[in-house]
């Protein structure tokens, strides 16, 4: 049947919190009521990638880019444009669109390359034929009847790609180990245990595109000669795990999973495996564990899991977002793929650009693009007019990044000069309000909880780590304080097993070293620049105060007092610093220093 439109409606799982579902359920209904159920297709995407503005409505052949919709704004929608051929203004990102503006024209989207996310936002992840007409399943068709494995391994080497999931291993050399490993019982695994404070990067992947992952590790299956696949995903993603299962069906359905995959003789099939939330478990060697029932803990290497990997057999592991790369390499050719990028790391990197930023969301560029050009032209700057600080990359395992480094391009080699790292792709962007100590405690915080305990230096490094910086944020912190968080960081970098305890300590010895005069400030001047530290603050009423005593009403240490329409005072000896009062007055007489 030919439409006149099509309304596409972001699903991805913080547009669907947002009421999304509701949204594509009113368009349907407003769409029957007026008549026009026929001229219009609805369909329910992933994600748009820009979630500042979600949910979003997007609607063609217009290119209607609608962004803060509510289920409510579904009649207007229908009703003009898809009745009487008009936009709805009001619901336009750009107010003052031309006709010939497209989507790609916003600055959000315009430096962006969606390789990775390029059916994210696009199609309907529930339905494979939708896959199949954007060239879905020609890769593996391609594999299957016209490449060998060693031609397969070839291409995947000569377009450049690396492992998107942190330390950036070449992706065709991993899976030449493979195929030389001796042994009939091959696995291939899918690491989706995303577990990095915010990032979503794989989440929304496998919620937007399922079948590219599939296609994917069925190619590698081919080449390394496996033919059995694990999805080791987090059950705290239930959209995309259900949307993985259906399209493990629908692929089994096709004959393009299980046996004798497109009357080729090869056979293929892929389990799901739910992971606990481990954030250990991203470690491939712990996840491979998980995999087999047992307790999530690393395991030294050599062996490398090409070797022996799964039950002692040969396996590789590539996360979602390296595996989403694989159809489109096949597809379009290496020489294609690495001309973008540059000289250190080919094709583009997918990031989680939350934080202190305007535009909030997921954000696809070319390896190579620099900081600057993603925080402040796609991503908007910072928020309220506030000063850039500093931005953290790769996570708890990352390092914070200077602004005398945003003009640095982004690739593998660069981010480690700079004392970071690219990680999975979180990249948090912090402001002047934010404190470096309180930062590097937070993650600190993190890998302690996270820490299996298996070896000395990680266990107890991290929380010897965690207890200085706590110290130094009470304002007891020496001078020693700071020599011992470098011997320690140092030590546990040289010693721990594996790449948790290894890269802990780099939000820490990053920010020693780019903003060693906070550290300073908090050991020597018992001050917080930011004023986040709480035992460092002192809280005092101005001469702005009426006398109201809203504030002594909200103290819970009923330490401000003062008479009627005159000016109050904060004993500090029972100040617990909580802000109550601060927030409380609405004559902004009570300030912080």
């Amino acid at each position: 049947m030919a439409y006149s439109h099509y309304i596409l409606v972001c699903g991805g799982t913080a547009c669907e919190s947002s009421s999304s579902k509701k949204i594509y359920e009113n368009l349907k209904a407003e769409a029957q009521a007026l008549g026009v159920a026929d001229e219009v297709q609805i369909v329910q995407t992933g994600c748009f990638g820009f979630c500042e503005k979600g949910p979003i409505v997007k609607v063609l052949p217009e290119d209607s880019f609608y962004v803060n919709v509510v289920p409510e704004d579904a009649h207007e929608i229908i009703a003009e444009q898809i009745v009487k051929g008009r936009e709805v203004p009001r619901l336009l990102y750009d107010k003052n669109k031309k006709s010939t503006e497209e989507v790609s024209d916003i600055p959000f989207y315009k430096k962006q390359i969606r390789i990775v996310l390029r059916n994210c936002g696009v199609i309907n992840p529930e339905s494979i034929e939708e896959y199949i007409a954007r060239d879905g399943y020609l890769a593996l068709e391609k594999v299957l009847f016209e490449m060998t494995p060693e031609q397969i391994i070839q291409e995947i080497k000569d377009s450049g790609l690396r492992g998107r999931g942190g330390a950036g291993f070449p992706t065709g050399l991993k899976w030449e180990a493979g195929l030389k490993a001796s042994g009939d019982v091959k696995y291939v695994v899918c690491n989706a245990d995303e577990g990095d404070p915010g990032a979503y990067m794989d989440r929304s992947t496998i919620e937007g595109d399922p079948h590219s992952v599939l296609e994917a590790m069925t190619i590698c299956g081919k080449a390394i000669g496996s033919h059995h696949g694990f999805i080791y995903i987090r059950a705290e993603y239930p959209l995309a795990v259900h949307r993985l299962e259906i399209a493990i069906k629908q692929a089994t359905d096709k004959g393009l999973l299980g046996k004798n995959i497109l009357g080729s003789g090869f056979d293929f099939d892929v389990e799901i495996r739910l992971g606990a939330g481990a954030f250990v478990c991203g470690e491939e060697t712990a996840l491979l564990r998980s995999i087999e029932g047992k307790r999530g803990m690393p395991t030294p290497k050599p062996p490398f899991p090409a070797q022996a990997g799964l039950w002692g057999k040969p396996t590789i592991i590539n996360n979602v977002e390296t595996w989403a790369n694989v159809p489109v390499i096949i597809t379009k050719g290496a020489s294609w793929y690495n001309k973008i990028g540059d000289a250190d790391s080919k094709g583009t990197k997918v990031f989680a650009l939350t934080g202190k930023i305007a535009n909030s969301g997921l954000v696809e560029v070319p390896m190579g693009t620099t900081l600057r050009e993603i925080i402040f032209e796609i991503g908007g700057g910072i928020k309220n007019g506030k000063k850039f600080k500093g931005v953290q990359t790769g996570g708890p395992s990352g390092g914070i990044i200077s602004d005398a480094e945003l003009d640095t391009p982004i690739d593998y080699g660069a981010l480690i000069r700079m004392g970071s790292m690219m990680g999975s792709g979180g990249m948090i962007v912090m402001d002047e309000d934010d404190c470096v100590v309180d930062i590097a405690k937070f993650y600190m915080e993190f890998c302690v909880d996270e820490s299996c305990g298996k070896c000395s230096p990680c266990r107890i490094g991290t929380r010897q780590m965690y207890a200085i910086l706590e110290k130094i944020s009470r304002g007891n912190g020496t001078m020693q304080d700071l020599q011992k968080l470098e011997d320690i960081g140092s030590a546990m970098k040289a010693c721990s097993l594996c790449a948790l305890g290894q890269s802990a300590p780099n939000p820490t010895l990053s920010t020693l070293k780019k903003f060693h005069e906070e550290y300073l400030a908090h050991v020597q001047d018992k001050k917080c620049p930011a004023g986040k530290c709480k035992h460092l603050l002192t809280f005092f009423i101005t001469e702005k105060c009426i006398g109201c005593g809203a504030c002594a009403r909200q103290c819970p240490a009923n330490c401000i007092s003062g008479e009627v329409k005159t000016r109050h005072v904060i004993d500090q000896t029972k100040c617990l610093k909580c802000g109550a009062c601060e927030r409380t007055c609405k004559f902004h007489a009570i300030e912080k220093k």
